[in-house]
């Protein structure tokens, strides 16, 4: 028997990290099961679903000052006992399940789909360069999760995922690690601070961050190129509040979310971000899910 993590709360954390880009990094493992639970069987033992829906508020892309409203579906769970774990813009699964009691992995493949620059550019500069492609990229993610770090509930996980696009838009590579803690605020309230960044290969940095001579001529922006290197680093905190005050037995629950990342390296000197837009990234969100 174990604990519930409210993995929809924390679903929604990295669903609305993605923002209208559906770009940014959330490679939490802390979406799935805790420790023990002392008190008896769970809506978690076994199967189980969350679903729901949520609104994001962020930057039009990766690097604007511009921010717009956007939609978040949910849904995650545990099949099976294969993990379904939430993306920002997709979904990963893990096929390591959580063990009652130490250390946990997380191994799988991802799905993600990257829209920045293909929709929602709030810029009329920006959009004169042209919208960009959209991304399907694939690969896979591994992590640790350790439990009880400073108290019997709590969790700290490190993870890591790699993916490459298979659409024709950047045709890279992108790396995005993690480290997060999760802890119970209450029987009815959690927790999680996350921090985590994300590097690109120069198919992806040039695809996303270049300004090439046509560019640089529909936009009036000067030329850029741009090479490998990290892209951005940020923190969110995610607070989740179980409707009836008790996070075991599933039912309705609200997700709020508040973020700050920063643009770094040729992913903060490029025009688009130092002269149309911002190295300062901000987020929030809300939203509400069902678990059964």
């Amino acid at each position: 028997m174990k604990f519930s993590v409210f993995p929809a709360a924390l679903a929604f954390g990295a669903l609305l990290t993605a923002g209208p880009a559906l770009g940014e990094s959330g490679s939490s493992n802390d979406t799935v099961q805790g420790p023990a639970d002392r008190q008896g069987s769970t809506v978690y033992d076994g199967d189980w679903v969350s679903i729901g829906a949520g609104v994001g508020y962020g930057p039009s892309y990766s690097g604007s000052d511009d921010y717009v409203a956007f939609p978040v579906p949910l849904i995650q769970g545990s099949l099976g006992g294969v993990a379904i774990r939430p993306r920002a813009g997709g979904v990963a699964l893990d096929f390591i399940p959580d063990p009652d009691k130490g250390a946990g992995f997380a191994l799988g493949p991802v799905l993600r789909i990257r829209s920045d620059r293909a929709r929602q550019i709030e810029d009329p500069v920006v959009a004169s360069a042209g919208k960009l492609k959209t991304a399907i990229e694939i690969g896979g993610n591994a992590g640790v999760s350790m439990p009880a770090v400073l108290n019997p509930y709590d969790r700290l996980s490190f993870s890591v995922d790699v993916t490459h696009d298979i659409n024709g838009a950047h045709r890279g590579t992108a790396i995005s690690p993690g480290i997060s803690y999760f802890t119970p605020l209450s029987r009815g309230m959690i927790a999680m601070l996350s921090v985590s960044a994300e590097h690109g290969d120069r198919k992806f940095m040039d695809y996303y961050y270049s300004v090439s001579p046509t560019q640089s001529a529909a936009s009036g922006l000067p030329t850029y190129t741009a090479g490998s290197g990290w892209t951005k680093a940020g923190a969110n905190l995610i607070v989740g509040v179980d409707l009836d005050g008790d996070l075991t037995n599933g039912g309705l629950g609200l997700v709020f979310i508040g973020g700050y990342s920063h643009m770094l390296g040729d992913a903060k000197d490029t025009p688009y971000t130092s002269i149309r837009g911002s190295a300062d990234q901000w987020l929030g969100g809300v939203g509400i899910g069902y678990t059964f």
